[in-house]
C-alpha cells in the first residue's frame, strides 16, 4: 500500500477511466464481489468479471474482494488468467517525449501554443 500511495503522489497526476476484466473459466457460474471503490459487474455468457473503478484517488487504494460459485460436481482447478487494464492519464506522456516545437504553414488561423499529452493503456495485460 505505501509503495502505491508514494508511486500515484510521484505521477503527479489522476489515473482515470479504470476499467479491469477478468475472464473466468467456464465452470464459474456467478460472482459475489465486495468493490472498495467503483463497480463490478459477471457476465455469465461470456464468463468475464468485470470491475470498472472510475477515478483512482492518490490515497485510497481499490480494493475487490469476494467469492465464485462453480457448476455442482465440478473440480475446482488452479486458474491463471490473463487480466486485462484499461486506464487513462491526461497530461502525461510517460515516454518522457516533449514538444518544444511546432511548425505549420500555410494555415489561415492562428494556432494554439499549447500540446496536451495524454497516456493510455492500449493492450496492458497482467499474467498471474
Amino acid at each position: 500500500k505505501q509503495w502505491y500511495q508514494r508511486r500515484v503522489r510521484a505521477l503527479g497526476k489522476t489515473v482515470d477511466n479504470v476499467v479491469i476484466s477478468v475472464p473466468m473459466p467456464k465452470e464459474v457460474t456467478g460472482c459475489s464481489m465486495t468493490a472498495s471503490v467503483g463497480t463490478y459487474t459477471f457476465d455469465p455468457t461470456s464468463k468475464q468479471l468485470r470491475w470498472d473503478i472510475g477515478k483512482i484517488q492518490p490515497l485510497k487504494v481499490p480494493t475487490m474482494r469476494g467469492t465464485c460459485t462453480i457448476i455442482a460436481g465440478a473440480q475446482s482447478r488452479a486458474a491463471h488468467p490473463t487480466i486485462h487494464v484499461d486506464f487513462k492519464i491526461s497530461q502525461l506522456a510517460v515516454s518522457g517525449l516533449k514538444v518544444n516545437r511546432l511548425d505549420m504553414f500555410n494555415e489561415s488561423y492562428k494556432p494554439f501554443k499549447g500540446v496536451k499529452y495524454i497516456t493510455k493503456a492500449g493492450n496492458f495485460q497482467v499474467r498471474t
